[in-house]
C-alpha cells in the first residue's frame, strides 16, 4: 500500500479525477486564452463625432502631473548635484597643502622666453 492511497481515496469520493495512477487537479479555467481583440483604434477609444471634446479621467492629470514633475525635479537635482568625484577632491587637497608650504598652485610662464 503506498502512501498515496489514503489521498487517492479522498480525491475519488470528491469526485476528483485520477489518471495513470496520478492524482489530477481540477481545472477551473475555460480553456480558452482570454485577451482584448485589436480594434484599430488608438487606446480602444472610438472617435468622437465632431464638435465634442474628450473628456479625461480622473486620474490622467494626477499621472500627468506626477509623471512630469518628477522627471522634471530629478532633471534639477541632477544639474544642482554637488561634484564628489575623486578628482576634484584632490584638486582642492593639493591646492590647501600647497598654500600651506607657500608655493603657488597656478602655473604662470615664465617671462623669459629663448627664440632662436
Amino acid at each position: 500500500m503506498s502512501a498515496l492511497s489514503p489521498l487517492r481515496a479522498v480525491r475519488a469520493r470528491a469526485g476528483l479525477p485520477i489518471r495513470n495512477g496520478t492524482i489530477q487537479s481540477k481545472r477551473l479555467a475555460s480553456g480558452s486564452p482570454h485577451f482584448n481583440e485589436p480594434s484599430g483604434l488608438l487606446f480602444g477609444e472610438k472617435p468622437l463625432p465632431p464638435g465634442q471634446k474628450r473628456v479625461k479621467e480622473g486620474w490622467e492629470n494626477i499621472w500627468y502631473f506626477g509623471m512630469f514633475g518628477s522627471m522634471g525635479f530629478a532633471a534639477v537635482m541632477l544639474y544642482y548635484k554637488p561634484d564628489t568625484s575623486i578628482q576634484t577632491w584632490a584638486l582642492l587637497e593639493a591646492k590647501e597643502r600647497m598654500e600651506a608650504r607657500g608655493e603657488k598652485y597656478q602655473y604662470e610662464p615664465s617671462t623669459t622666453s629663448s627664440t632662436s
